[in-house]
């Protein structure tokens, strides 16, 4: 006998309602009438939920950071085994949904960030929260890939960097409505990464004795 989908509750239609409206409009553009009607619900439904819409708000931040690694980083990990190959694919991810909405896609966390006022500190520790989960999880890649790295790197910083040229190189798209900024900015941050490795690879040569060297030694 199949089993009947259970329907999502009522705060996760609000919930839901809001990360799309949010996202498409921003957060001071979108009216709580604009929430209810795309959610099906009633304001008493809200505000059993919600006290207003920042509560919202820090509920829908809370859900960006839940939906990181089941909803972005699983499906893209799943691809490659390879630590530096994995930070790629992520990247290439956002390269795809540039495209899929043809320069509409934007970095939701980073427009909160830009559109929030900074003395909200409640929201920003939150936007804060996500960022550092989606570093952290560029960090433990690039801890997996520290044998090829070389000793003055830190992989805190570097996954900052990462995170940085993701979203600049989101917005330069966005603005411009075309691939190109995108592209360059990942193929500059690639070929770091390859002096990196290249680095490494000149740092280990370095401690290892030449041959002749070594055969000197012996007839001396």
């Amino acid at each position: 006998m199949a089993t009947r989908q259970q329907s999502p509750s009522t705060r996760d239609r609000i919930l839901q309602a809001a990360v799309e409206l949010f996202y498409a409009h921003g957060y001071a553009g979108t009216g709580m009438a604009e929430i209810l009607k795309k959610a099906e619900a009633n304001s008493g439904s809200f505000y059993f939920f919600f006290t207003g819409k920042e509560e919202l708000l820090l509920a829908v931040l809370d859900w960006y950071l839940e939906s990181l690694r089941p909803v972005l980083l699983d499906p893209v990990f799943r691809k490659s085994k390879d630590p530096v190959r994995r930070i790629f694919l992520l990247l290439e991810k956002y390269r795809e949904n540039i495209l899929a909405t043809h320069f509409g896609f934007g970095c939701p966390l980073g427009r909160l960030a830009l559109e929030i006022e900074p003395d909200r500190r409640a929201v920003h520790d939150k936007i804060a929260a996500n960022f550092t989960g989606w570093s952290r999880a560029v960090e433990e890649l690039l801890k997996q890939a520290q044998p090829r790295l070389p000793r003055r790197c830190d992989v805190r910083q570097l996954s900052r960097l990462v995170l940085t040229v993701m979203e600049g190189a989101v917005m330069q798209a966005r603005s411009y409505q075309c691939i190109e900024p995108f592209d360059d900015c990942i193929a500059q941050l690639r070929m770091y990464f390859e002096m990196l490795e290249r680095e490494k690879r000149n740092e280990d040569r370095g401690h290892r004795p030449a041959k002749k060297t070594q055969l000197k030694r012996r007839r001396r």
